[in-house]
């Protein structure tokens, strides 16, 4: 996550977490082993009677920055086990711990309220905008997170993002969806807070998607995509059918490129871009700012497929 904080102004109190994980139970387990991947089971959505009956099965890998590998993170994320139709990522914005704050408790206790809500078709009303307006409003903890939401009903994948956190589908070997990051400046994004000024659920950025049989899924923390082009997204994708491997395999690619130097990732292109770069005298001899970007890694992979 970006260090920046979008100027916190007025504090308020807070008192807990859980951890990132939901797979098997609509509580969360604790992650706290590096690099092991989850699997849901296909799961069948509501069908309309127009609408021929598809399933996601989806597989997860979460990879901690490496500074940050004991506690498991900043990142948080979340799967719905009743039929998976909700998928869900949380971006502690890691700024917070210079002002003494754990990144990590705003991101958990955000995707721990999407856990609780997603149960209540009331409170969901099937709307990821509506789905992070509630989470929003019951977190407690100081701090701040980026934050993505989509849910799968009927054929129809709808999403609802703020911040950076971001969402591909792939179709037959070609990306046919991407969502953009929102931020006030390079490295501060758009992000969901504790404090009074900060973005809300209005904020965010909402599309809505009909999937098709065989369609793929990605979603993922800033840690892949700053890390990862969208062709090596759809490479991993036409080698890897299995959702679990798969996720594993972009969050090992995005991990490689992050300590990768020479690497000239879409972080560095995009730092560059914005003008930051090596000195003048540096780039008399050829030379440019290249390298990845350290950071937690979040990936999950969701396949539509026929019931």
């Amino acid at each position: 996550m970006a260090i920046s904080i979008f100027r916190p102004s007025v504090s308020r109190p807070h008192h807990f977490l859980y951890s990132a994980n939901s797979i098997n139970s609509q509580k969360f387990s604790s992650i706290s082993v590096t690099k092991k991947p989850s699997f849901l089971p296909c799961a069948s959505s509501d069908s309309a009677p127009t609408r021929q009956e598809v399933s996601l099965c989806v597989g997860t890998y979460l990879i901690p920055h490496p500074n940050k590998v004991e506690k498991g993170g900043e990142d948080a994320f979340f799967v719905s086990s009743d039929n998976g139709r909700v998928i869900a990522v949380a971006d502690g914005v890691s700024g917070w711990a210079e002002k003494n704050v754990d990144p990590a408790l705003f991101s958990r206790e955000l995707m721990a309220n999407v856990s609780s809500l997603v149960g209540n078709e009331e409170e969901a009303k099937y709307d990821p905008q509506i789905l992070i307006k509630g989470a929003h409003a019951a977190t407690s903890s100081i701090g701040s997170a980026t934050a993505i939401v989509a849910m799968f009903e009927n054929g129809i994948l709808k999403i609802a993002s703020v911040g950076d956190c971001g969402l591909r589908i792939v179709r037959k070997g070609q990306m046919i969806f991407s969502t953009f990051p929102q931020e006030h400046y390079f490295d501060c994004p758009y992000q969901l807070s504790s404090e009074a000024v900060t973005q809300t659920y209005l904020d965010a950025i909402v599309s809505s998607v009909d999937l098709k049989e065989g369609d793929t899924i990605i979603m993922g923390s800033d840690g892949l995509f700053d890390n990862v082009f969208d062709q090596e997204i759809v490479s991993v994708m036409t080698t890897h059918d299995d959702v679990s491997n798969a996720a594993k395999a972009l969050a090992e690619l995005a991990k490689n490129h992050s300590v990768d130097i020479k690497f000239d990732s879409p972080y560095s292109l995009e730092a560059r871009e914005r003008g930051f770069d090596v000195p003048w005298w540096k780039k008399v001899f050829g030379m440019k700012l290249t390298g990845g970007k350290l950071d937690d890694i979040t990936v999950i992979v969701g396949k539509v497929k026929s019931s």
